[in-house]
This record gives structure tokens, sequence and C-alpha cells, in this order.
């Protein structure tokens, strides 16, 4: 069951229609170490990547903009649509293929539910994983993979 406020159209993301955009907390370690598994493990180049920090240079409608930088979250960006949150971590994982994809099974848990635990790790982040002082920057082989730097 998917949430109204959780899905939002987005009509000219200017991406691809065969890539899927993840836009993440830059400066956050749990953040980046997913995005780091999600580079090592993308074996169909299907996903780019921007940081939250860097939104404004996606040129994407305003109201989507505003949506992803008012938002302490992951979101995802797929077929005209933007997810947040836990489904859009599923999705992530869904869209990742091979055993990734059984993760998605967990959808079967209410919305609120899967939010609540993902806003509890979202919350204290900083705090259990680290922050850094910079977003990162990508070797020379990821850096075709980030929009907006």
């Amino acid at each position: 069951m998917e949430h109204n406020n959780e899905k939002n159209r987005t009509e000219n993301a200017g991406i691809p229609a065969d890539k899927f955009l993840i836009v993440f907390d830059g400066v956050c370690h749990l953040c980046n170490g997913f995005v780091n598994f999600l580079i090592r493990h993308d074996k169909h180049d299907r996903f780019l990547f921007a940081t939250l920090q860097l939104v404004e240079n996606l040129s994407l409608q305003p109201e989507i903009e505003t949506k992803i930088s008012s938002r302490d979250s992951i979101a995802f960006i797929t077929e005209g649509k933007i997810y947040f949150r836990s489904q859009a971590v599923l999705l992530i994982l869904k869209k990742l293929g091979g055993g990734w994809k059984l993760f998605y099974g967990l959808i079967i848990f209410p919305g609120p539910f899967r939010d609540w635990v993902y806003d509890v790790v979202a919350k204290n982040r900083y705090q259990w994983f680290g922050r850094k002082d910079v977003c990162m920057v990508p070797d020379e082989r990821a850096r075709k993979k980030f929009i907006g730097l």
C-alpha cells in the first residue's frame, strides 16, 4: 500500500529512462556506505546518485527540489515518481536485483511501521554511524554515476 505523501510525480528529472536516481545525505557515513554498496552491486549500471546537499544542482522541478531538500531522508526517483524513506530503500533493493530483491518482501509490513523503524535509524544515524565534514567525493570510476557535482 502506497501513501500519497510517499510518492509524488516528477516529469523533468532529466534522468534517462533506463536509469534510477537516488538522492542521499552526502555527509552521513551510513548513507555513504549504502551508496558504495549499491555502486559495487549495480551490475546493470542503472543507478545514478546525487547528494541532498547539492539537490539544487539537479534541474528538477522546484516543488520536487523542495520536497527532497526539506526531508531528512533518502529519495528514489524512477519512472517519473519519487519515493521516500522505507519505500525508497525497498524499491532500490528490488531494482538492484539478484537476491537483494527479496528484501522487497518487507513491503508487507504497514508503511507507518516501516517508516517508524526508518525514522529511528535516520534520527540517530550521525550518532550511531558518524558524520563527515564534507560530502563524499567519488573516485574516477564511480564519478560518472553522480549528477549535480
